[in-house]
């Protein structure tokens, strides 16, 4: 791109208006092509509505520290609980079920984050915990739909298929596209796993400027899980869901091992509550534990984290003794696809990004790249839940913690939300699944079943009822159909001792 003096000139103007100058400070050390990635770098910048978006959430910050006085409790009719009933439990994944078999549901994956923090240079959600199948987070995932539509099918004579979004970034797309792929899109429709990418957007100092990562790139970053809806617009996803007839949208994230993906029992409790928002809580294991917890807030819906709520409120109890702040945010949610559009086409530009104070590398006075020792700068960042205050008819949905929430978020070792308490807490769930279904263990050791196998611990009394076995066990369906799971052989049970 050959660029005039006027270019230029318009350009330092623009700059100047916003107090961006700086990122130009280099300009004639650039080589053409280096000046060209500078230029449409900046140039993809809205300057006007980021800089708004960081006043906004840099004020909201300050302001944060009297919000407790507003805090309440979720009310009892936005409740409800796997606990109560095992009918309605049965009533609602019935429901669910029928939608997944008549094509009205989705399943919609946040699948950005890489595994730096658990030390590989690949996406977390290739990532296998030691399992003796070898399977990653993503096969475990593929497989559930897989059965699921099966579930359906069998229920409803028919199924249609479940699609699946998966939104990547900048550093997993590619990576993530190429394993699907390499692996025969595991077992599944190549046409109906949608991918897309979030937003980069650009890291700012603590006095609102653009940071550099070298003399001719800026410093960008994810913008939040919560940069979902602005990138479903703009990338056609709710174009595309609302083409294909959904109206349930099942939203995850990767690392949760436990997922139940898509998990009828709760798509099932949302439509019958006629609910456009709902999320998945688990009872915190105590006052102070590090996860975030959705209550009310000044009328609305709202997850408070961890770090924002006092030791005292924390603490605080009702007349029976119950934690009054007790349901804790697993990051598992259902839309219909009119909240989606209305929260996109409406809504989304209200939502006020978070701060993340960083130690973000950038470039010195003499453009050379500099880690810096200290926390200069921020990334702006929106949550995915920002949205629930948007709801006209919320559910909480209390779901058991063995059976749903085992995080990967920790490098072997560490001890929680590790590779190993990720693979501890599966094959309890499995062993607790054959236990219930009247099979017995001899001895200690690790337990797989395959979703192919069974989902949620469903029909397993004729594979195990009255049996006894020696672990580790892993329970497997193998295929002639060319798809490879770890096994061959013909279609049927596998059992490996």
């Amino acid at each position: 791109m050959t660029f005039t003096d006027e270019d230029i000139a318009i350009l330092k103007s623009s700059l100047a208006a916003h107090g961006q100058e700086h990122l130009l400070a280099h300009w004639e050390d650039l080589s053409s092509d280096q000046k060209d990635d500078l230029y449409r770098d900046i140039q993809s910048i809205d300057f006007t509505n980021h800089l708004k978006s960081f006043k906004r959430c840099m004020q909201k910050e300050l302001s944060a520290p009297g919000k407790e006085d507003y805090l309440k409790p979720l009310p009892p009719d936005a409740c409800e609980s796997v606990f109560i009933s095992n009918k309605i439990n049965e009533k609602w994944t019935n429901r669910g079920l029928k939608e997944i078999s008549e094509g009205k549901v989705a399943l919609l994956l946040m699948a950005g984050g890489q595994g730096t923090r658990l030390g590989v240079p690949y996406p977390k959600g290739m990532y296998n915990v030691g399992l003796q199948s070898g399977k990653c987070l993503y096969q475990l995932q593929a497989e559930r739909v897989r059965k699921q539509e099966q579930l359906a099918a069998e229920m409803y004579g028919s199924s249609k298929a479940i699609r699946w979004y998966i939104m990547t970034s900048e550093h997993t797309k590619k990576a993530t596209v190429d394993y699907f792929k390499s692996n025969g899109w595991f077992g599944l429709s190549e046409e109906n796993i949608i991918f897309f990418e979030q937003e980069m957007i650009p890291c700012l100092s603590l006095d609102g400027k653009v940071i550099m990562d070298s003399k001719f790139s800026i410093a960008r970053a994810p913008g939040g899980n919560g940069d979902l809806y602005r990138s479903m617009g703009n990338e056609g996803v709710l174009q595309d869901m609302l083409k294909k007839g959904v109206r349930s949208v099942h939203c995850y994230c990767v690392d949760n091992i436990l997922n139940k993906v898509p998990d009828p029992l709760f798509i099932g409790c949302c439509l019958d509550r006629q609910s456009d928002c709902g999320a998945k809580v688990v009872s915190k294991a105590y006052p102070t534990e590090a996860v975030g917890v959705i209550c009310e807030c000044n009328g609305t819906w709202k997850v408070v984290e961890y770090s924002e709520i006092s030791k005292e409120t924390a603490n605080m109890v009702d007349s029976e003794g119950k934690l009054l702040f007790s349901q804790g945010n697993i990051c598992n949610h259902y839309f219909t696809t009119s909240f989606l559009t209305k929260v996109i086409e409406g809504k989304e530009s209200q939502l006020i990004h978070h701060v993340a104070r960083k130690k973000i590398p950038t470039i010195n006075s003499s453009g050379e790249r500099v880690l810096p020792t200290e926390i200069n700068g921020i990334k702006m960042e929106k949550f995915v839940f920002d949205v629930f205050q948007f709801s006209e008819k919320f559910t909480v949905l209390e779901v058991a913690r063995n059976e749903e929430f085992s995080p990967l978020k920790n490098p072997p070792g560490a001890p929680k939300c590790s590779p190993q308490t990720c693979l501890e807490d599966l094959s309890n769930q499995h062993k607790r699944w054959i236990i219930r279904a009247g099979g017995t263990f001899k001895n200690e050791g690790l337990c797989e079943i395959s979703p192919l196998v069974s989902c949620t611990g469903e029909n397993l009394e004729d594979l195990v009822k009255d049996k006894f076995f020696s672990l580790p066990l892993h329970l497997e369906v193998t295929h002639k159909n060319g798809y490879h799971n770890g096994h061959t052989g013909t279609n049927g049970l596998h059992s490996k001792l």
